[in-house]
């Protein structure tokens, strides 16, 4: 054993930081007795000094070794009482990872000897295990935090032009044909040239990526030959996961973000303080459980146990102020030293809960708000956890994006054919006002999404009625069984072309939706392309081809989908109406006798209040004025931009005649899903056209000479790559309260008449003259075949 000159150092920062000339350890612990620094060879595998952390100051033990690099690999052992009736779980047998380690080396090998106490023993977690658990577990090393940026700028995306992507670092890449084997997987192969490039070319400004700090595979998962693939499993939120690294060091991870910064693509990580991967009382002791058991964690009334809130056997306790520290330090850290653009939080309600419950003046919250640093990047809950009161949907605070999980289900269960669905989805699709439109928040703090990495992907949503989980070695009990999901008459995959028709116009349906409601979009990456996980709705453990990115399955229709996403894409980029900054309320224009918000009957008319009460209402228009919309910069030169949306869930055509508006000469057809190759076609300022069975039509109006875009001068402007480079495959719920400016909608018979397959000028003038006659309602109140639901 060697002797390192120490000295008493400093207590701040916490964690081992690197000056030029030595570095500073600090620890907090407000109930240890002593800490000993353990010193390890550069593999970790061999213990070569223990330094005794000479002062204690304000709870924190603090020493510094003038001799010491970056590279030196080091751990905690820290003494204390191991009294877990109050509390207390110290145990020095046990290497601890310190909670502001920026670099992990080495892997987990679990062993027994990871527990505080002795597996089997009749006195279970009061037991007291003396073996070292050293040899199985990673240590920390020390960083040179030295990086050259170069001239990269963080693209500071406005919400209202935000469209979030989310991912898995590993998945992404795994099978992707342009990245280099050695690469696969990792942050450089996230990186690579042809990966940035067609992420753009989609028109994404935000890559969400799936959890990256440092986290563990659980040991009951290993022993089935799985792996936390998902990685919510977090034990320490400054270190980067070395399983995602090519290169071993984080400079990997800092170029990962320069080269997407150099895209104008933001990076957000999604994020879990919630919780740590040390269990309940029965888990094992890796590093805050046996540094500071009683402030680390949120304790219950017997303080032997967990409060868990989270359903993972622990809850982080941030209402401690050394805990918030610790979260807000992780957070500067990745915003300041990584540059990354926001964060994504993991049951976000334990952030905001205190003792008495979620608070939105909570400290966590509070700390954010007024932090120069955290209120200026992009901040998003997943707004609910298992706790008492803990779903919060439009609970959190100004400044604040939520995850809206109602806006998921009400377009699932929409496009299903579901009745009685119009209402709701009208306030979906404006930006869900019956939450969000308080305290000054605007409608980007609904974060819209069909899918996410928790659930089916889209192409299984339209292929499977039931979740197919049985590779999760958990007799399929794991995962949602309520999915709002319809397999179109066939379970899986089929070669009916019938079948694949529709589930290719429901993907269509459904992402043209997500793009042009108001609010911030979030695509799941392979969506693009019809991306399945084999019916797999909780691929939390598969590290393997059911998780990862189906490049090398693309088919014709993947290509066309990816087209499609693109044109929808740039449609919303280049209309401001289709994301605005402030909530419709159907606010009129009394000078030109328009509102910003008109939700439309097929017969041209505006929505009655009986005819919103129909429950077999299928089939509606969301009229948007440009002239009208509060928060568009108008033009004295340009009138306004005016849209008109029509969704129709129904199984059969419906005619559908555009409605009379003031200034209005006509109108074009920027994209219908039942249809998405056909050119534009014009309507007269009051023809009709034929709403497909199962069909979204986007319209523009003309008006006062105004014509208006359609998506390739918006992919000019964003300069988005003209060439593809999407890879080649190989040759081988709550009751509705308050809707915004849409007061519920219904299908009306009466409101219909005879389809029109295509008006031409004549037919058009004639129309203008002629009353169309009221016809019946097509079907019956069952939209889909018995054996489809």
């Amino acid at each position: 054993m060697r002797r390192s000159r120490v000295q008493e150092g400093l207590p701040f920062p916490l964690g081992a930081t690197w000056d030029g000339l030595g570095v500073n350890f600090a620890l907090f612990s407000a109930h240890a007795t002593k800490v000993e620094l353990c010193l390890f060879d550069q593999d970790g595998r061999r213990e070569l000094e223990r330094v005794v952390l000479p002062e204690y100051t304000d709870e924190v033990w603090h020493g510094y070794l003038p001799d010491a690099r970056p590279g030196t690999v080091y751990g905690y052992r820290v003494h204390g009482p191991y009294e877990p009736t109050v509390g207390h779980r110290f145990n020095p047998n046990k290497l601890l990872l310190d909670p502001y380690a920026k670099a992990l080396v080495g892997h987990m090998r679990w062993s027994d000897a990871h527990f505080g106490y002795r597996i089997g023993s009749p006195r279970d977690d009061l037991s007291f295990d003396r073996r070292d658990s050293a040899a199985g577990m990673p240590k920390c090393r020390v960083v040179d935090p030295a990086f050259t940026w170069g001239n990269t700028q963080a693209p500071r995306i406005p919400w209202e032009r935000t469209i979030f992507y989310e991912t898995h670092v590993g998945g992404y890449t795994m099978r992707h044909p342009a990245v280099p084997p050695q690469l696969q997987g990792t942050y450089a192969g996230l990186a690579h040239q042809d990966v940035v490039d067609y992420i753009k070319s989609i028109g994404i400004t935000s890559i969400e990526l799936l959890p990256i700090h440092a986290f563990l595979d659980d040991r009951h998962l290993l022993e089935r030959g799985l792996r936390n693939f998902w990685g919510y499993n977090s034990i320490g939120f400054f270190a980067p996961e070395p399983r995602y690294s090519a290169s071993g060091t984080i400079g990997e991870f800092k170029e990962m973000v320069a080269r997407f910064h150099d895209a104008g693509i933001e990076v957000i990580l999604d994020v879990v303080y919630n919780h740590t991967a040390e269990g309940n009382e029965r888990g094992p002791t890796l590093s805050f459980k046996g540094i500071d058991n009683a402030s680390y964690y949120r304790l219950a009334p017997d303080p032997r146990y967990y409060i868990n809130d989270t359903g993972t056997g622990n809850t982080l306790n941030v209402s401690h102020p050394r805990v918030l520290q610790m979260v807000t330090d992780s957070l500067r850290y990745w915003a300041t030293e990584m540059r990354v653009d926001g964060f994504r939080f993991d049951l976000a309600t334990i952030l905001g809960r205190e003792p008495h419950g979620f608070d939105q003046g909570g400290g966590f919250l509070d700390a954010c708000r007024q932090d120069p640093v955290l209120s200026r990047v992009k901040l998003i809950a997943e707004p609910w956890d298992i706790g008492p009161g803990g779903y919060q949907v439009g609970g959190f605070p100004p400044g604040w994006a939520e995850w809206n999980d109602r806006y998921r289900d009400t377009v699932r269960s929409y496009w299903k054919g579901d009745e009685s669905k119009l209402p709701e989805l009208a306030s979906r699709m404006t930006g869900s006002s019956d939450f969000f439109d308080k305290r000054g928040r605007r409608p980007w703090a609904s974060v819209n999404f069909i899918t996410a990495h928790d659930g089916f992907t889209l192409n299984d949503l339209v292929s499977y009625n039931e979740k197919h989980n049985t590779a999760n070695g958990e007799n399929n009990q794991d995962g949602h069984s309520n999915n709002h999901s319809w397999n179109h008459g066939v379970e899986g995959p089929t070669d009916d072309p019938t079948i694949k028709e529709l589930r290719e116009r429901q993907k269509r349906n459904l992402l043209a939706t997500l793009l042009f409601s108001q609010g911030t979009p979030m695509i799941l990456a392979g969506d693009e392309f019809g991306n399945t996980q084999n019916g797999n709705n909780n691929a939390y453990c598969q590290n393997s081809d059911i998780a990862w990115i189906n490049w090398d399955k693309i088919d014709d229709d993947g290509y066309s989908l990816i087209e499609f996403v693109r044109q929808a894409v740039a449609l919303r980029h280049s209309h401001p109406l289709l994301g605005l900054p402030k909530f419709l309320h159907g606010q009129q224009d009394s000078e030109l006798g328009v509102k910003d918000i008109t939700w439309i009957t097929p017969a041209g008319t505006e929505k009655s209040p009986e005819q919103w009460q129909d429950p077999m209402a299928r089939c509606v228009g969301m009229l948007l004025d440009g002239r009208v919309a509060a928060g568009l910069q108008q033009r004295t030169d340009k009138p306004g931009d005016i849209l008109m949306l029509v969704v129709n869930s129904y199984h059969e055509d419906l005619p559908f005649t555009v409605p009379s508006v003031p200034g209005v000469v006509g109108w074009q057809t920027l994209m219908d899903t039942a249809q998405p190759d056909r050119k534009t076609q014009m309507l007269k300022a009051d023809g009709s056209f034929k709403a497909s069975g199962r069909s979204l039509v986007l319209l523009s109006a003309f008006h006062d000479g105004a014509v208006w875009t359609t998506a390739e001068p918006a992919r000019e402007r964003l300069a988005m790559p003209e060439a593809d480079p999407v890879p080649e495959a190989p040759v081988e719920d709550a009751p509705l309260e308050v809707s915004t400016g849409a007061e519920a909608a219904a299908f009306d018979p009466a409101d219909h008449g005879e389809t029109v397959e295509e008006a031409s000028d004549a037919e058009a003038e004639a129309m203008e003259n002629t009353a169309a006659e009221p016809g019946e309602q097509p079907g019956s109140q069952e939209t889909e075949p018995s054996e489809t639901r």
